[in-house]
């Protein structure tokens, strides 16, 4: 019997968990390794995909959705954002375009909070001064940096 199930190239690997379910789903083209797939790999790839998942890396340009043919129904970004790709062109000839919003809000905001303490405890000069191996030993107040009780922190949103 052959597969009918939806054929998925998927760009860049995506975690474990996701990767796994997506094989249980579909048929997937999953990359071997975390590299870039090449404009050349993509072109040849994109011909065989119902549906393709690229990641901000990727290139969605009008030359590139030319070579995709009828077959490609569905491009479903690994991200949240869509400025890799020519989302007019797709709209024209037929592809939806499955932006994932929020997707990455709190992992953003986490990473915003570990930064803010990483500046105010001067985390990166201390790093950068034992991986140059220029550390003179220990001393009361090196890279000591702020505390954070008592500051007022803000987050300012710019996207």
């Amino acid at each position: 019997m052959p597969d009918t199930r939806l054929s998925v190239v998927v760009t860049r690997r995506l975690p474990e968990v996701v990767e796994t379910r997506m094989s249980e789903l579909f048929n997937v083209r999953l990359r071997a390794d975390d590299t870039k797939m090449s404009r050349d790999e993509l072109a040849a790839v994109i011909k065989t995909a119902d549906v393709l998942v690229p990641t901000v890396t990727d290139q969605i340009d009008a030359a590139l959705l030319a070579q995709a043919g009828d077959r490609l129904k569905l491009i479903a970004n690994y991200g949240a954002g869509v400025d890799h790709i020519d989302v007019q062109t797709a709209r024209r000839v037929r592809h939806q375009n499955a932006p994932l919003p929020g997707v990455v809000t709190e992992d953003t905001a986490d990473m915003t909070v570990a930064l803010i303490l990483a500046v105010i405890r001067r985390i990166p000069e201390g790093q950068a001064v034992m991986q140059k191996g220029d550390w003179a030993g220990w001393a009361p107040t090196a890279y000591m940096g702020g505390r954070v009780g008592g500051r007022r922190l803000g987050i300012l949103g710019m996207g």
